[in-house]
């Protein structure tokens, strides 16, 4: 018998529709946000398919003045939001789509958030009180469109930009930058190539691993992300098999999304040592989390003894099962979707390198939620661990 892919409408942490040909609800959406002259904002790549062009021309029969910025790459930075801004304006619009993976999602999100304030983007970094510099009445409509099950930025309340200044990835906040609305349509992800299912699909498993184990009291995220495992695990290595699959494509959407919203909780030591690594090779973020989450494991192994119990549980590892048998569980996913197993898998790395990101990964706002504190030996020392694939106990 074949299952039917879900379908289904929620408002938590937004408006979220999910399901197979939701993005043919766009216009009417638009409309229902007072939008009539949307930016689509993509990459190069999206915005030379046929049916991303499909769906503007559908906006321009509805009425709507659709403008589009896709001079975005991935590991965006603070020019690329800057351009964004300018083609926001030079058409006058009134609202953003952000259409693709987490880099046009955290740029369409930040050239809205810019658009209209006075400050420069970095002046609305994550740090202390900065959102309060914004005018949340001057920041416009966004809706989403993910095309890839990962990042969840769609859901997300910030972005990831790049600072070419100093090689760090910035976060950049406010509660207007959650998109008012999410069409989750699996049917945009059906070409996405098994590797870049598989490295975003890390992505949204590492969203959910680090905030489960991060040590915030907050029982609403650890029930969203021991879901989201659960979906990960049972539906990453369908999805990589079969582009195809709607079933397992949709349920990867949803586990994205519930990554995203589980992190509010708190991210860790994974995502502190991806983000200068991103930043400084370009290497794709949810590989880099692939890396590092069994060394970061075996880092903080004395603080997660609980979460793992309840993530065996959940994944059914029987009686017995924790630390050990997740991460046996999580080598074996890694290798079944062909992840590498260490940074020299994946990119040029030597010990210069790790002495060089360890500082940065400290300063990194995502260091906050890890259930272990670490120093900059310390984040030195996983550096080289993920390098030489050493997931020996630390002494």
């Amino acid at each position: 018998m074949t299952v039917p892919a879900p379908y289904g409408n929620s408002n938590y942490p937004t408006r979220y529709r999910v399901g197979a040909g939701r993005s043919r609800e766009l216009a009417r959406e638009c409309l229902d946000l007072g939008i009539h002259r949307p930016l689509v904002v993509t990459d190069r790549h999206l915005a030379t398919l046929p049916w991303l062009q499909e769906l503007c021309a559908a906006l321009h029969r509805e009425g709507l003045t659709v403008g589009r910025f896709s001079a975005i790459d991935g590991n965006p930075d603070e020019a690329t939001v800057t351009q964004g801004v300018l083609a926001f304006h030079d058409g006058s619009h009134d609202g953003v789509i952000a259409i693709g993976g987490g880099s046009p999602m955290d740029v369409g999100k930040c050239v809205a958030l810019l658009a209209h304030q006075s400050g420069s983007l970095f002046d609305y970094e994550d740090i202390g009180d900065n959102w309060r510099r914004v005018d949340p009445s001057k920041v416009p409509p966004i809706l989403a469109l993910p095309t890839t099950a990962g990042t969840g930025s769609e859901v997300g309340r910030a972005g990831v930009i790049v600072d070419r200044r100093t090689g760090h990835k910035r976060i950049v906040f406010h509660p207007k930058m959650l998109p008012s609305v999410v069409l989750a349509d699996p049917e945009l992800t059906l070409e996405l190539p098994p590797r870049l299912t598989a490295a975003t699909g890390m992505d949204a498993l590492a969203h959910c691993f680090e905030a489960l184990c991060a040590p915030t009291y907050h029982p609403f995220a650890d029930g969203v992300a021991l879901e989201g495992l659960r979906l990960v695990a049972e539906n990453l290595p369908l999805a990589y098999r079969d582009g195809h699959d709607l079933v397992a494509r949709t349920h990867m959407m949803v586990a994205a999304a519930m990554g995203a919203t589980a992190f509010q909780k708190g991210l860790g030591l994974v995502h502190a040592l991806s983000h200068p690594l991103g930043g400084r090779t370009g290497i794709h973020h949810g590989t880099a989390n692939a890396i590092f989450l069994p060394y970061v494991m075996v880092y903080n192994r004395a603080a997660i003894a609980l979460p793992m119990r309840r993530l065996a549980n959940t994944l059914g590892h029987g009686p017995g099962g924790g630390f050990d048998s997740v991460i046996q569980w999580l080598l074996d996913l890694r290798a079944e979707v062909d992840m590498p197993h260490t940074l020299s898998d994946a990119i040029t790395f030597d010990e210069a390198m790790a002495a060089s990101l360890a500082p940065m990964a400290i300063e990194d706002p995502s260091l906050g939620g890890n259930p272990v504190p670490a120093n900059v030996a310390d984040c030195e020392a996983v550096f080289l661990r993920a390098w030489r694939g050493d997931l020996t106990p630390p002494r």
